[in-house]
């Protein structure tokens, strides 16, 4: 049932840049919330030993449990999705306006075989990504949802075959909203599966967002043992998924991933502004069913 959070996000996550500032949770203020927070900086391991983070002074990071605090008591988003930690600026907290954040999550799927990677054509790609999402609106619009509409790359793929590493970012629109959003996204590949790195923002952070990315890019990496080359041919899995997918997301979902796609709707704050009530109005309709923890996007209120 999975996918049905990323339903959930598509139905309403648009801009953040729209958001002024995500609203704190009931009684407190954006100031009094951000003090709460327990930030890190330095090196700092990732998922008990699987990969290793260096931040400098640029940069601060939230473990899974602070940054499950940003996502569902100020961002919104449903709880249960599992993180390996948030990395923000450090000039700019999630709670204010321009604030901005990258979510962590690792997908084991398997080694991902990176055959190929420099023959693929990203124009092709997005051609059919923006059929598939084009396909998917019909059926939100039945429903009484917004649509989301991939604008195209605002970084175009780019994968680092030395490294192991790829990124790119899309240009998204939500709905009749004059505003876009931005996804930037990094893959780091591994031994038994992917670091997936995503950021959200308005399209008019690119500049900004682009160069706190590029800046992360050689920051994170696999430890030993669980590294690209440290895979074990004919004993450690293979993912049943290569570049292409990773990138198209909507591919990757037809093969029956649609984790993948996760981690890139998770840090939509926008869904906030359009209330509480059809959040939870929504999920009643999924699930056929009552649960108002469920039904809460924050605790609170």
């Amino acid at each position: 049932m999975k996918w049905l959070w990323i339903l959930l996000m598509l139905a309403y996550g648009v801009p953040a840049g729209l958001a002024s500032a995500a609203p704190a949770p009931l009684g407190t203020t954006p100031e009094e919330f951000e003090a709460k927070l327990k930030y890190q900086q330095g090196k700092i391991e990732l998922g008990a030993g699987l990969a290793t983070l260096n931040l400098g002074p640029a940069f601060r990071y939230l473990d899974p449990e602070q940054a499950d605090r940003v996502l569902v008591d100020l961002w919104g988003n449903p709880p249960g999705n599992k993180t390996l930690g948030m990395i923000f600026p450090a000039d700019v907290g999630p709670a204010h306006e321009g604030g901005w954040g990258v979510v962590i999550t690792y997908e084991e799927d398997g080694y991902v075989d990176d055959g190929g990677a420099e023959k693929i054509d990203y124009t092709k790609l997005l051609a059919e990504m923006k059929e598939d999402t084009h396909k998917a609106n019909e059926e939100r619009t039945k429903e009484g949802y917004e649509t989301v509409e991939i604008v195209g790359w605002a970084e175009p793929p780019r994968y680092d075959r030395a490294s192991h590493k790829l990124y790119w970012a899309k240009d998204l629109k939500f709905g009749t909203s004059p505003d876009h959003t931005l996804n930037y996204n990094i893959r780091v590949l591994g031994r038994r599966g992917v670091l997936v790195l995503n950021a959200v923002s308005g399209t008019d952070q690119l500049a900004g967002v682009r160069k706190s990315m590029q800046a992360l890019l050689p920051e994170i990496e696999f430890n030993q043992g669980h590294r690209y080359t440290d895979f074990l041919p004919g004993k450690d899995k293979v993912a049943e998924y290569g570049i292409g997918a990773l990138v198209a997301g909507t591919l990757a979902a037809k093969a029956g991933f649609f984790k993948v796609l996760l981690a890139g709707l998770l840090a939509f704050k926008k869904a906030l502004l359009l209330g509480i009530a059809a959040i939870g109005a929504f999920l009643r309709k999924l699930f056929k069913k009552e649960d108002p923890a469920s039904q809460a996007p924050y605790s609170g209120g």
